[in-house]
């Protein structure tokens, strides 16, 4: 099947209010009215920050969490409009994806903290003296946490598209922008979504750390939970940390209502299967705006250019038109196979030379860099280092996808289940891992435990959840008939497991396996060096290294250490997810 969007158009008389828009209204102009009050706040003066420091007094909570969550969601937006661009490019080209992959793969490994020092002098001088321009550093270091496996997301549905349903878009000929709005970008929607929830609670780890603008001497602070969290743990103010983590939870569960729900609910139209049955999931705030007359009268224009925008270039002339193009494209797709068709080796040839070359002078720049503050013994205690956090990497990835795989299948499976375990999941996965430092400074001091092994679980906390959310996805977007069919049949216990269940969902957990990956290599940089007042534990790792050299404001080493970590991501990456990734496009798509 091709999702095919159609207009409604909506009378005048279908216009009038009803009981339902009534009580939409308050609701609408309430979050507008939110929104038009964080706006004016993030465009105040620079000096009127410096001015109004962070207070740990409750009740402006409610104003630091606006501020918070506008970052985020602009954050979110600008990690959508990337992940569209990115990762379809990277999909749809082959010499893309050969520079795009492993950039995404550098990217993802890169801490998060290395984005804040490059980006904010430029965007305080893209914005002289307006907080703008420190909410856009913010935004852009949120960013970072966010839009990487979404991209991946999209990424690996784009190229798991079933081959029955392309050949159909094919045979309607269809253009590659009509193709994408009417058939990809609705497949890959379910596991996007998720994916965005998980973003956007992996996004509260480090608002923490991009509310702290510093350039040079000066540190400029800007309200939000984030920064009210950092001076609680700073004043150890253990009350105004309960008070932090209770607005997290209440925002959360806003957004989990008023966003991700109702993405959710809509989004399982798009799943792929020819019966129905499955319990389908439900959002009350879709469901009242559905019955409203005067907002769907409102939007109903907007609705039309969408639709005239998916359908931009096409011309269909009536089934003879159709077939024709059928036809040509049969015939077109049985001469390319027959003729074996030879790719264009000079191009191929020189965007590898263009390529190589790039790749030669990013490695000298940074070679000659390193050369200027560290030696051979240190390139080789990086590598020694690097091989303990891969270690630890690989053990805690295989522990949690152990737990969450089937945990993850289990909840996917039931959409009641999954409405309940939402918000719950949501709130763990947002839920700042480095309050748990001090608990495990003081654990492992109190009993004499080994830090190399019992800081290790410190770095999947929030990573971890990537796996979870992406199962959820791929369980979720399961075809019912498939699941008709295993029962038809009587597969049942291991060999369902084996056969039916993990086959299908195993392109999602892939998804989930490397972002998941990339995250514990981020996170190793805070886990490996912990410290509650006075006393610091480091475990012998990367993550570690790169940590101390930072410490110690030693430049070349941090540049080694962060290169090693790129090196050893891409290799990892190469010799295992991506020939899993092959694999899933090969066998384990759905046709």
């Amino acid at each position: 099947m091709v999702w095919i969007h159609t207009s409604v158009s909506v009378k005048a008389t279908d216009a009038a209010p009803n009981r339902w828009d009534v009580v939409a209204l308050p609701l609408v102009i309430g979050l507008l009215a939110l929104v038009a009050i964080g706006g004016r706040e993030m465009t105040a003066p620079l000096d009127s920050v410096a001015a109004t420091p962070v207070d740990l007094n409750p009740g402006l909570l409610p104003d630091y969490a606006l501020r918070s969550t506008l970052r985020m969601l602009a954050a979110m937006v600008a990690s959508l409009l990337f992940t569209l661009v990115y990762a379809t490019l990277a999909a749809k080209s082959r010499r893309a994806a050969m520079l795009l992959i492993p950039v995404l793969d550098v990217l993802q490994s890169v801490p998060v903290l290395g984005y804040i020092s490059f980006t904010v002098v430029f965007f305080l001088a893209l914005f002289p003296g307006s907080t703008l321009g420190a909410e856009c550093a913010a935004i852009f270091a949120i960013f970072t946490s966010q839009a990487w496996n979404m991209a991946f997301s999209v990424y690996q549905s784009l190229r798991t598209v079933p081959r029955d349903l392309g050949e159909v878009a094919q045979g309607f000929g269809f253009s590659g922008w009509q193709r994408f709005w009417t058939l990809e970008a609705p497949y890959a929607l379910p596991g996007l979504v998720w994916n965005m929830m998980m973003s956007m609670s992996g996004g509260w780890f480090f608002v923490v750390a991009s509310e702290a603008i510093t350039v040079g001497d000066r540190t400029i602070t800007l309200p939000g939970v984030g920064s009210y969290l950092a001076e609680a743990i700073a004043q150890q103010r253990l009350d105004a940390v309960g008070w932090a983590v209770l607005a997290m939870l209440l925002v959360i569960l806003a957004y989990d209502q008023l966003l991700f729900r109702p993405l959710v609910a809509w989004a399982a139209k798009f799943r792929v299967e020819l019966t129905g049955g499955r319990e389908a999931p439900e959002s009350w705030l879709l469901d009242l705006f559905q019955r409203t007359r005067f907002f769907r009268a409102l939007f109903a224009p907007l609705g039309r250019l969408l639709d005239r925008a998916c359908w931009w270039r096409l011309s269909l002339t009536g089934v003879r038109d159709a077939g024709r193009h059928l036809y040509a494209n049969r015939l077109a797709t049985t001469l390319m196979h027959g003729m074996k068709q030879i790719p264009n080796r000079t191009v191929d040839g020189a965007w590898y030379a263009v390529l190589a070359v790039a790749g030669l002078w990013c490695g000298w720049t940074m070679v000659a860099f390193i050369a200027s503050g560290a030696g051979w013994d240190d390139v080789g205690t990086a590598f020694l280092l690097g091989g303990a956090t891969l270690l630890r990497v690989v053990a805690l990835i295989v522990t949690a996808s152990l737990i969450w795989v089937p945990l993850g299948v289990i909840i996917g499976l039931r959409p009641r289940l999954a409405e309940a375990v939402q918000p719950a999941a949501q709130f763990l996965a947002a839920f700042p891992a480095n309050l748990l430092f001090p608990v495990a400074v003081v654990g492992i001091v109190r009993f004499d435990l080994d830090p190399d092994l019992w800081l290790s679980p410190l770095m999947i906390l929030g990573t971890q959840w990537y796996i979870l959310f992406n199962v959820i996805a791929g369980a979720a977007a399961f075809p019912n008939d498939l699941k008709e069919a295993a029962a038809n049949f009587h597969i049942r216990g291991w060999q369902w497991w084996r056969d039916v269940m993990l086959p299908g969902v195993f392109p999602y957990y892939i998804t989930g396996a490397v972002t998941a990956s990339g995250g514990s290599w981020n996170a190793s940089i805070v886990a490996e060096a912990v410290r509650w007042g006075d006393t610091s534990l480091t475990a012998h790792g990367l993550g570690g290294y790169i940590a101390q050299a930072t410490a110690e404001g030693d430049y070349p080493r941090i540049v080694l250490g962060i290169a090693v970590m790129a090196m050893l991501v891409i290799l990892f990456n190469r010799l295992l997810w991506r020939p899993l990734y092959a694999f899933a496009e090969r066998r384990l798509r759905l046709a």
